[in-house]
C-alpha cells in the first residue's frame, strides 16, 4: 500500500468508554465531550446504547440533535425493540447509523446464543434488514469475531453486507488476538468476502493482554478503514484500542502505514483532560502521547541529546498533541486577555461571563501561588465550569487534631442559599473526621471506596486535586458509586469539596445501566 488513505475513527468513549466501573457519565457530562469529539475530528461518535436505560435514550437523543460534523451511531442488539429504539433516538440526527451486534463465536454461540450457524446468519440479516429499512447507514458486528471460525466468520460477513451494511466491524471483544492473527483475519475477508468492496472494514480491539492499539494497527495494514477505539483507552475491563495512540502511531509513522486520519491532533492533551477530570479515571503519569511523563526527560544523556537536537530522544512534538513547552506563563500580574489566550490553548471555550468569574478565581489563586501553570488553569476551569447541580456547596471548615486524639472539626455549607454548620469531635485523623462532619451535616450515609490525592501541578504551593468514590447505603440506589473531584491548594478543602461533590451525586442519583455485552 503506498498511496495515502484516510483511515476513519470512531470514539465509542461514551458507550463502551462509559462501561469502565465508576465511569458512568451524566447528560451534561456526554454533551460536552461529544462537542469536543467534534472539535477533535473523529469521523462517528457512538453516543451510547439507547435500549440500555431512559437515560441512555436521552443522551443519544440529544447527542443526535445537537452535534453537526460526525455521524452519530447508536448501539443495537439484532432484534427489531432495539433497533427502533436505537432509531428514535438518531432519527434527527444529520447523519445517524444504527449499529448492529450478534455474537458469532463458537462459545458465545453454544453457551450465550443457543444457536447454531444458521440460526446465527439468519438473526443477523434479518437485523442488518431491519435497520436498513429505517436508516441508510447501517453497521454490523459480530461480537467476539476473533474468536470466530474464519470460514463462519466469512459467511456472517458476506451475507450482512448483501442484506445492506455499509461497515462492517470485526470486534476483539476479549483481547484475545494478536497483530499477526488480526492482520490474517482482516486480509481473509478482503480476499474471500464477495462484495467486500461494498463495506469499509472496521476494528475494535480490547486491551486484555495490552494488544489493543497494536492489533488495530495490523488491522490497518491489511486494509481496515476504520479504528474503533476511546480517549484514554476507556472501555470494559482493560479497555479499548486508545484513540490519541493509534492517531499518532498513524500520523507518526505515515511513511510505513501510508495513511491519514481528520484527528486535529494538536486537540487530544485538552480531550483527554477532560475526559480524565469527567469521569474521574486519571491518566497514568507514563502513559504514552498523554501522560504527564511522555515529553519529560530525566536522564542526563537524554537531557544532553535533547538540547542538542530535539529529535535525538523525541518522535514527536508535544505542541503536535497539545501541550507546551513552556508551562509557567501566569501569575498575579497577568490580566485577563492572557488568561483568556491561555484557556483556549487548553481547549476552553468559555463566554464573557465564565472569563470574568474564571479571571476572579484565578486572581484569588495567584495571591496563593507564586506561578499559575496551564494544570492550575485547567483544575479551576473544570471546578467552577461543572453543569452538577449542588445541593450542598463548601464554605469552611476549622479543625484542631493531634496524634492520639480524635479531631475536631467545624465544617460550614451552603444549603439553598442557606449557610449550615456542625461540629463533630470523631474520626480517624483529619479526613476522616471531615468525612463524618459532611455525613451528619447533609444525612446522607455512604461508604467511602476510594480517596485519592495528586499535585495539579508542581511546587511546595501546588494545589491539590482530591478524587473520591462514595457508595450510596440507601437500598434504592443499589449500592451505585458516585464520584467526587475538589481541588485547592489546601488538601483537606479539596477532599471537603470532593467529598461533598459525590454527596450531591447521590443525591441525584443515576439510571440504571444494562451493559451490551453482558447481555
Amino acid at each position: 500500500m503506498t498511496a495515502t488513505r484516510t483511515v476513519r475513527i470512531f470514539d465509542t468513549t461514551l458507550r463502551d468508554g462509559e462501561q469502565s466501573p465508576g465511569a458512568s457519565m451524566n447528560l451534561t457530562e456526554k454533551m460536552e465531550i461529544a462537542q469536543a469529539l467534534v472539535q477533535l475530528g473523529v469521523d462517528v461518535i457512538e453516543a451510547g446504547f439507547p435500549i440500555a436505560s431512559p437515560g441512555d435514550f436521552e443522551s443519544v437523543r440529544e447527542i443526535a440533535k445537537a452535534v453537526s460534523g460526525a455521524v452519530v451511531c447508536g448501539l443495537a442488539r439484532c432484534n427489531n425493540a432495539d433497533i427502533e429504539r436505537a432509531w428514535e433516538a438518531l432519527k434527527h440526527a444529520q447523519q445517524p447509523r444504527i449499529h448492529v451486534f450478534l455474537a458469532t463465536s463458537s462459545i458465545h454461540r453454544e453457551f450465550k446464543l443457543r444457536m447454531n450457524q444458521e440460526e446465527v446468519i439468519a438473526r443477523a440479516v434479518a437485523g442488518v434488514k431491519h435497520a436498513k429499512n429505517l436508516c441508510p447507514d447501517v453497521e454490523f458486528s459480530p461480537e467476539d469475531a476473533a474468536r470466530t471460525e474464519i470460514d463462519f466468520l466469512c459467511q456472517v460477513v458476506e451475507a450482512v453486507i448483501e442484506a445492506g451494511a455499509t461497515t462492517v466491524n470485526i470486534p476483539d471483544t476479549v483481547g484475545y488476538a494478536t497483530p499477526l492473527q488480526m492482520h490474517a483475519v482482516i486480509k481473509g475477508l478482503r480476499d474471500r468476502v464477495r462484495g467486500i468492496d461494498r463495506a469499509v472494514i472496521s476494528v475494535h480491539c480490547h486491551d486484555d493482554l495490552g494488544l489493543a492499539v497494536a492489533n488495530s494497527l495490523a488491522a490497518v495494514e491489511a486494509g481496515a478503514g476504520q479504528i474503533e477505539c476511546t480517549i484514554n483507552g476507556l472501555g470494559e475491563r482493560a479497555g479499548n484500542c486508545s484513540l490519541e495512540e493509534v492517531v499518532m502511531a498513524l500520523r507518526t509513522r505515515s511513511d510505513y502505514y501510508s495513511t491519514t486520519t481528520r484527528i486535529v491532533t494538536q486537540k487530544l492533551v485538552p480531550t483527554s483532560r477532560l475526559v480524565a477530570n469527567i469521569t474521574g479515571i486519571q491518566v497514568p503519569r507514563n502513559k504514552a502521547i498523554v501522560g504527564r511523563n511522555a515529553f519529560a526527560h530525566e536522564a542526563g544523556i537524554h537531557q544532553d541529546g535533547m538540547l542538542k537536537e530535539r529529535r535525538t530522544y523525541e518522535i514527536m512534538r508535544p505542541e503536535d498533541v497539545g501541550l507546551e513547552r513552556t508551562d509557567l506563563v501566569l501569575g498575579k500580574h497577568s490580566g485577563r486577555a492572557a488568561l483568556a489566550d491561555r484557556t483556549k490553548a487548553l481547549g476552553y471555550q468559555l463566554s464573557p461571563e465564565q472569563l470574568q468569574t474564571l479571571f476572579e478565581r484565578f486572581k484569588m489563586l495567584a495571591d496563593r501561588k507564586k506561578e499559575i501553570y496551564d494544570g492550575d488553569v485547567a483544575a479551576l476551569c473544570e471546578d467552577q465550569f461543572s453543569e452538577l447541580p449542588e445541593r450542598f456547596s463548601f464554605v469552611s471548615y476549622d479543625l484542631a487534631c493531634a496524634s492520639g486524639h480524635a479531631p475536631r472539626v467545624m465544617l460550614r455549607v451552603l444549603q439553598g442559599g442557606e449557610e449550615k454548620s456542625v461540629e463533630v469531635n470523631a474520626g480517624d485523623g483529619p479526613i476522616d473526621g471531615i468525612f463524618l462532619a459532611i455525613e451528619k451535616l447533609t444525612g446522607i450515609a455512604t461508604v467511602c471506596r476510594d480517596f485519592r490525592v495528586q499535585a495539579v501541578t508542581v511546587g511546595k504551593d501546588a494545589q491539590a486535586e482530591v478524587t473520591v468514590e462514595l457508595q450510596s447505603t440507601d437500598p434504592e440506589q443499589s449500592g451505585q458509586v458516585h464520584r467526587g473531584r475538589g481541588v485547592s491548594t489546601d488538601s483537606l478543602e479539596a477532599s471537603a469539596k470532593a467529598f461533598l461533590a459525590a454527596v450531591n451525586r447521590v443525591i441525584l442519583g443515576a439510571q440504571p445501566r444494562l451493559h451490551p455485552q453482558r447481555t
